[in-house]
């Protein structure tokens, strides 16, 4: 019975107001009285509430919620069905933190190219503020619903998303610091798949006894040059006539091969 009351309740506050809003266009605040309009605005919150609280206990998807909520307001035009979507969608959303309905604490009314009415709806752990927006000819627009967090409980929001922000930008970094590192261990890990070893000890050992022969063998071929040196010289005086070599300086020898 109670359900019966709100619906047909509701049905009338609502084409009641568009009949209103077709007939006196030049009247102020549309020839609506602030009590009317308030008792709409209740009417309204009621009816939403009822059905999206009906439809959680349910278990009912919001399409099938917002078409029974329509065929028990009778014939309504097609542009409700987003807007009670819109406001199924967004009421359900506020109820975890809001708490069970309580009742209506404030209203705010706005005449403005249409009505505006911020309404204040007390909830069993905070408040929250219900926004219903009609146009010029009272055809409902939007409603909306925000919790009212306190001071503290939007600092502590506000704190925890900076820390979750710095942590991730923190942990990235890391993360890029930790595989640039790992860059180093790329040829020590590429050499235990190939099968490359280390040289060992004689290997180095068998390094450095080939600088030793070389530098030998080097040496050698400096004694060698000076005795065929004094050799060439010799063949020169010889060659001249003269104990001497004529003047002759043999500054360098290339070899033929």
């Amino acid at each position: 019975m109670k359900k019966l009351l709100l619906v047909l309740g509701m049905i009338t506050c609502m084409f009641g107001l568009t009949a209103c809003g077709g007939t006196v266009e030049e009247v102020d605040n549309y020839g609506m009285t602030e009590e009317t309009v308030i008792q709409y605005a209740n009417d309204l919150i009621d009816f939403v509430n009822y059905f999206t609280v009906t439809g959680q206990q349910q278990q009912i998807e919001t399409e099938e919620l917002v078409y029974y909520m329509m065929s028990s307001m009778g014939e309504v035009p097609e542009e409700y069905e987003d807007v009670l979507s819109a406001a199924v969608t967004s009421y359900a959303a506020a109820l975890p933190d809001m708490g069970d309905y309580q009742s209506v604490t404030d209203h705010e009314i706005i005449y403005d190219d249409g009505i505006l009415m911020n309404v204040t709806v007390q909830g069993s752990l905070r408040p929250a503020k219900v926004e219903i927006m009609l146009n010029e000819d009272l055809e409902l627009l939007n409603i909306s619903t925000n919790v009212v967090y306190t001071f503290g409980e939007t600092m502590t929001k506000a704190a925890l998303n900076t820390l979750m922000g710095m942590g991730t930008v923190f942990a990235v970094l890391i993360l890029i610091i930790a595989l640039i590192s790992s860059f180093a261990l790329i040829p020590k890990i590429q050499a235990a798949f190939s099968g490359k070893k280390e040289e060992k000890p004689a290997a180095e050992a068998k390094v450095v006894q080939q600088i030793v022969k070389n530098e030998e063998v080097a040496y050698e071929d400096v004694t060698d040059d000076a005795e065929l040196v004094a050799v060439i010289a010799a063949a020169i005086a010889a060659y001249v006539g003269s104990g001497s070599a004529g003047g002759y300086v043999v500054r360098s020898l290339k070899r033929r091969r």
